[in-house]
């Protein structure tokens, strides 16, 4: 029988709720950001350039959810679109100036509430830590592509 308090998606979905509210507390209101747009902020803060679909695929997070925040960064003015110079009907997504400024404002705020966070953790649990969630992401890709339909098959 399912216990969801003891049911490992649940929990760690809980967790992840936790974690994106407290570091949201930090940007939320200030910057008048959801935590999706601070993802795509978040993403192209590392790597600029690249396309809504990149962005939904590094943020594992749903395509539409990405179009919208990234259709209300562009007007909030920090991000910009430009043509791909590799496929001219490609679009690749920059940071403005206003974009990098936000970005620069809350990464430090981020990271040290990660800190704050894991600071519960001896150093040789964190390293542990750390190990299992590349195992256990590694091993969730891996099943996922089993459990995909072939792409012949497919209704996208």
């Amino acid at each position: 029988m399912l216990k969801l308090n003891e049911f490992l998606p649940y929990r760690l979905s809980v967790l992840s709720n936790q974690v994106s509210q407290g570091i949201a507390n930090t940007y939320a209101e200030p910057f008048d950001l959801s935590v999706t747009e601070w993802r795509v902020l978040a993403i192209l803060g590392l790597e600029d350039g690249l396309s809504a679909t990149d962005v939904a695929e590094r943020s594992a997070m749903d395509k539409v959810a990405i179009s919208r925040a990234v259709k209300r960064l562009l007007g909030a003015g920090r991000l910009t679109r430009r043509a791909d110079l590799a496929d001219g009907r490609a679009k690749s997504l920059w940071l403005t100036d206003e974009g990098r400024r936000v970005y620069e404002a809350i990464a430090p705020a981020a990271v040290a509430y990660e800190a704050r966070l894991l600071a519960v953790l001896t150093d040789q649990e964190l390293v542990q830590f750390n190990a299992l969630l590349d195992r256990l992401t590694a091993h969730s890709e891996q099943l996922n592509i089993e459990a995909s339909p072939p792409a012949s098959t497919r209704h996208d």
